[in-house]
């Protein structure tokens, strides 16, 4: 068997971000481990369709009202990852099921080969299941960090 580093070296870092107390953590290990090993740092955030009511899903401007919502606050984790040394710092947003969408979307078009998310979301009895973060470590084709 052939010897493999230990210290693999990611060059584009994917963390998912929501205002959730294990987001925070994974998104503060995420910045460090970019700035420390210059990679680039993709921060995501999912608008999740279950969340909205069936009035606001029908209505395009309150989608797209809550998805710039969204973008801005993007924009303040991007600026905390500057003033913490990330040189290159991406953003996307998309809307689905927070799991499936990072894994079958954000994935593939970010080229990403390190995924860090939280152990726990931060809303709903999915919360306690740790379903999210079970999903993406079993289905995502590239290495998973979950942080608690």
């Amino acid at each position: 068997m052939p010897e493999e580093s230990v210290d693999k070296v990611f060059n584009r870092i994917l963390v998912g971000v929501d205002d959730s107390q294990d987001a925070q953590l994974a998104f503060k290990y995420a910045v460090r481990r970019a700035a420390k090993d210059g990679a680039t740092l993709i921060i995501t955030s999912i608008l999740e369709n279950d969340e909205l009511n069936v009035y606001q899903a029908l209505t395009k401007d309150y989608i797209h009202g809550e998805r710039a919502d969204l973008v801005e606050h993007l924009q303040e984790y991007k600026k905390i990852a500057a003033d913490a040394g990330v040189k290159n710092i991406e953003m996307v947003v998309d809307e689905g099921d927070a799991g499936e969408t990072i894994v079958k979307n954000v994935i593939p078009t970010t080229d990403a080969d390190l995924l860090i998310i939280g152990s726990l979301s931060k809303k709903g009895i999915s919360k306690y299941f740790g379903s999210q973060a079970a999903y993406m470590a079993k289905y995502s084709p590239i290495s998973v960090l979950i942080i608690r």
